[in-house]
């Protein structure tokens, strides 16, 4: 078993630096448009040609209500009849896509985010299930990991029940803060017997796996008011739970220019409630898998970091990191091989390419020989918080030293401040530089020095 982290209040001060999460590498902020659907259909016949295993993450960008710290692409309407020509066009997509790949490709994981999707009638997920079932080859015998993401607001027995039905058997649920005037503050009122309510369905229902989201650094919030609600939350026993840092970027995204930057706690109080949190876990029996989540012991993620097979992809931390990943709707990302493109982050552009049986890639990413060495790299260290440099070298036949030379210092400077071991053979992060591994994988990144910052979140 990992080590526990260890909290150095000084050493996360020195690299509590703004920096990519490193859901890829490269990452979506080197996308561009020279990457588009001719690109996307020869990556989809070499994913048939291999037969992999597939991933699908479907996009459901409507919510009847704005929650003001959302950094989500989504669409804030109470109409509900908005979803059928989005649905209509998303099912156009279904069908282009999987005319290109082969129907003995299994879809090992699927995903429904947001937005909510269950702003979708029941009627509506059935056919979306449907039609997906007809053009993919999804599993029927409850073997793949097949998760949505639950307001629970917008969810009851019924609805957990349909779902089930439908095959799905993990549930996101969104959270945030129990704290009636931190909710007030965000525009996102949430009871915590609403909650409960969804999280007793999803038991007595059987669904395999609970993951609950909070963020910290809200408006309102304190360390002790936040304690209170991860309290209340280790109460729910959720398989998972990501507890994100909240980054006020107002600049960037218009629902957040809402919130009174005077009412966000202060950087020493975020420290606090973080490290409050991981004491609070810890305590519970929780582990820490790396960047923000933490599982029970039994969960496939520990088990995963346990056994070295442990990836991270646009979905997060996953055990499905061998499959080919479809991204379908608005904004949505595949990965297939070596290749990364995104749909239009326009509603309106997505639904009009559709609409002139196109499909809605506007940018993208081909890897090129760099940047596999260096995703592999940053992979194992983010994953794992270990690099064997024997391993690397045998994959892209390369000596590491030699490779990385000027890089040396760096890792050098962060050997002496208790980051990271470092030998001739391997890098160890340590116990108290996993909170920071985010700071360690930047020194391998090749663009991050021509990129602005201001467009990434703080590493804690």
């Amino acid at each position: 078993m990992l080590d526990a982290i260890r909290w150095d209040t000084d050493l996360i001060r020195r690299y509590d630096l703004a920096g990519p999460r490193y859901t890829s590498y490269p990452t979506a902020v080197q996308f561009d448009s020279q990457v588009g659907t001719f690109d996307l259909f020869h990556a989809l016949r070499d994913s048939r040609k291999a037969l992999r295993p597939l991933s699908l993450y479907v996009h459901v960008p409507f919510c009847a209500n704005i929650c003001y710290y959302c950094a989500c692409n989504k669409v804030i309407t109470k109409d509900r009849g908005r979803a059928l020509p989005y649905l209509q066009r998303l099912e156009q997509e279904i069908q282009l896509i999987a005319c290109h790949l082969d129907p003995m490709q299994k879809v090992e994981q699927l995903h429904f985010g947001g937005g909510t999707p269950t702003f979708l009638s029941h009627d509506e997920l059935r056919q979306l299930m449907a039609r997906l079932r007809k053009h993919f080859n999804l599993l029927d015998d409850d073997s793949g990991d097949y998760g949505i993401e639950i307001d629970p607001r917008e969810a009851d027995w019924s609805t957990m029940g349909l779902l089930r039905e439908l095959g799905f058997n993990r549930v996101s649920i969104g959270l945030q803060d129990l704290d009636p005037a931190v909710q007030r503050a965000v525009n996102r009122l949430q009871s915590l017997e609403e909650t409960r309510a969804v999280i007793d369905a999803a038991r007595t229902l059987q669904y395999r796996s609970i993951n609950i989201d909070l963020i910290y650094g809200l408006p309102k919030q304190t360390p002790e008011n936040f304690a209170r609600t991860v309290d209340e939350v280790i109460n729910l026993q959720p398989d998972r739970l990501s507890v994100f840092n909240y980054a006020h970027l107002p600049e960037r995204f218009m629902p957040q220019r809402r919130i009174n930057s005077n009412d966000l706690p202060e950087p020493a109080q975020k420290l606090e409630m973080l490290q409050r949190t991981i004491e609070q876990l810890t305590a519970a029996g929780y582990r820490y898998i790396g960047m923000d989540h933490f599982a029970l012991p039994d969960d496939e993620l520990a088990i995963a970091q346990e056994e070295s097979t442990l990836q991270r992809n646009f979905q997060g931390y996953t055990t499905h990191g061998h499959c080919d990943l479809i991204g379908l709707g608005v904004s949505a990302i595949s990965q297939i091989g070596d290749l990364y493109c995104q749909n239009s982050s326009d509603l309106t552009q997505y639904q009009k390419a559709l609409a002139s049986a196109q499909l809605a890639t506007a940018r993208g990413l081909l890897c090129n020989a760099d940047d596999r060495l260096r995703r592999a790299v940053i992979q194992q260290l983010i994953c794992h918080f270990n690099l064997e440099f024997a391993e690397i070298e045998q994959a892209f036949n390369i000596d590491f030293r030699g490779y990385f030379g000027e890089l040396w210092p760096q890792l050098q400077d962060m050997a002496k401040d208790g980051l990271i071991e470092l030998d001739n053979e391997r890098i160890t992060v340590l116990p108290a530089g996993r909170l920071l591994v985010r700071s360690v994988c930047m020194v391998f990144d090749a663009y991050l020095e021509h990129t602005n910052r201001q467009r990434f979140s703080r590493v804690i």
